[in-house]
Formats: structure tokens, C-alpha cells, sequence
């Protein structure tokens, strides 16, 4: 009888430690969605953005080519998530260099169009900071449960991977020289 007690004990925790994997799996998989809707909202001002300024911006194609290139690269599908996050920091980062190049153009900068698309742009920017940190937090929870014992037992039985943490990239966490930018 005992025995059959902590049978029934020992089955009882591994279903609920693996209801609970299954639960923080599907917790990261929402929070890359939200993620993944806020970029293809970035993915749809991006091209209008890219419009306007090309005219103006003959000699910064470079720039324009690199937001083109990458753009591409994501919209092809052929990708992993973790690539994916990798192509998404480096479109951040050339992002950022576009809007630093319309601020050398007063006309641009003086823009209704450019104006609304810079705001649209930063707003966007802001809620998919907002998704991150909450993409970030379902991963640490997920890959957490994984590594923890007895959880880790169950998890290495269904044979479950860690996530990578959607990061910032070394160069965007050096703090901004605003001596350069006035320049």
C-alpha cells in the first residue's frame, strides 16, 4: 500500500513538472510571436522610411542597401529563431544609423511625412523594447526550469533545449559619446 502511495506521489510531480515545462514552453513561443508582430510592424514602415530619405540621402545607398539586405534576409522565412534575433539586433543597429543621418538633413529632419514615420518608427522601437524584456523573462523562466532539479529530469528525457535571450549587442550598450553626435 505504501508503496503503491509513493507510486502514485512520484507519477503525480512528473505531471506536473511536465505540464509545467509544457506550460513555460508555450509562455516563450507567445512572447517570440508578440515579438515577431511587433517586427513585421517595423518591417512595414521600414520601406516607406526607406522611400522618402533615399531621395535625399544619395550618398548614404550603403546604409539603405544594409537595411534592404537584412530585411531580406528575415522576410526569406529560411531562417532560424535564434538567426533571426541575431539579423533583428543588426537591423536595430543600422536603423538607429539612419535616423542619425536624417539629422544631418534639415529638410528631411523638417519632414511632415519623415516626422510622422520617425515617431511611428520610435514607438514601434519602444514596444518592441517592452516584448523583449517580456520574450527575455519567459526564456530566463523556461531555461531556469531546465537546468533545476527535478524539473531538469523531465526536461532532458523530452529532450528540451534552452533559448537564447534576445540580447543587445556589445555595441549598443556602450554609452553614447554626445560630444560625436553635435559634431
Amino acid at each position: 500500500m505504501v508503496i503503491l502511495l509513493l507510486i502514485c506521489i512520484i507519477f503525480m510531480v512528473g505531471v506536473r513538472i511536465y505540464n509545467s515545462l509544457i506550460a513555460q514552453k508555450n509562455q516563450v513561443s507567445k512572447s517570440f510571436s508578440t515579438v515577431d508582430v511587433l517586427l513585421k510592424k517595423r518591417w512595414d514602415l521600414i520601406p516607406n522610411l526607406v522611400a522618402v530619405v533615399k531621395n535625399h540621402m544619395q550618398f548614404e545607398q550603403q546604409t539603405l542597401a544594409e537595411i534592404t539586405r537584412l530585411r531580406s534576409q528575415v522576410m526569406s522565412g529560411e531562417i532560424s529563431n535564434d538567426q533571426r534575433l541575431t539579423l533583428e539586433n543588426q537591423i536595430s543597429r543600422t536603423m538607429g544609423n539612419i535616423v542619425v543621418q536624417i539629422e544631418n538633413y534639415p529638410e528631411l529632419k523638417s519632414d511632415r511625412h519623415v516626422t510622422q514615420l520617425l515617431e511611428s518608427l520610435n514607438e514601434t522601437e519602444e514596444q518592441i523594447s517592452a516584448a523583449r524584456r517580456f520574450y527575455n523573462t519567459a526564456v530566463t523562466e523556461y531555461n531556469n526550469a531546465l537546468e533545476m532539479f527535478p524539473s531538469n529530469l523531465v526536461a532532458n528525457y523530452l529532450r528540451y533545449q534552452a533559448k537564447e535571450l534576445f540580447v543587445t549587442p556589445a555595441e549598443e550598450r556602450n554609452n553614447v559619446n554626445v560630444g560625436e553626435l553635435l559634431m
